[in-house]
């Protein structure tokens, strides 16, 4: 069981970023994936795409009437 479950968490873990940014429906959810996936390995680019998919996604008004199309 734990040879299944661990790496499953482990990848988990590694794509938290990832997993924050895409629910908080961020608009620069490809380009974190991109970040944490390329350079997600170094300390820095995962401390990166965490921080960057907790930045307040902000969408002005022309894009909310858009998106509600």
């Amino acid at each position: 069981m734990i040879e299944v479950a661990l790496p499953i968490l482990l990848i988990l873990f590694y794509m938290w970023p990832s997993v924050i940014a895409q629910s908080r429906n961020h608009k620069s959810y490809d380009a974190i994936v991109a970040l944490n996936i390329l350079l997600g390995w170094t300390f820095l680019g995962w401390i990166g795409a965490l921080v960057w998919s907790l930045t307040a996604a902000r969408t002005t008004a022309a894009e909310r009437r858009f998106l509600a199309e």
